[in-house]
């Protein structure tokens, strides 16, 4: 499933509009690393499949860019916990989920 995401640096969030409905995930930039601090998504979306999807674009984006995740968000922490030995080098030196 490709999803096309934009970063919309201005209100500090990735965006997807998936369905005529938008999906977001809320962050804080410091240095090299990202809090990822809120997943916004409707229950519809997320019965249809696209949360993961979703994370993972996002997550890809991040790693392309070089930047380590901080996953503040219970969802994005337990979604790259579900998937730790894929995603554990997007983390910051010494943090585990």
């Amino acid at each position: 499933m490709e999803l096309k995401i934009k970063d919309n640096e201005f209100l500090r969030q990735f965006e997807c509009d998936i369905a005529g409905e938008k999906a977001v995930i809320e962050y804080s930039q410091q240095q090299r690393k990202i809090f990822l601090t809120k997943l916004v998504m409707s229950e519809t979306l997320k019965e249809q499949g696209y949360k993961e999807p979703f994370m993972e674009g996002v997550l890809n984006i991040l790693n392309e860019r070089g930047i380590k995740v901080m996953p503040t968000s219970p969802a994005i922490a337990g979604f790259m916990r579900k998937n730790r030995t894929k995603y554990k080098d997007y983390l910051p030196v010494g943090i585990s989920i």
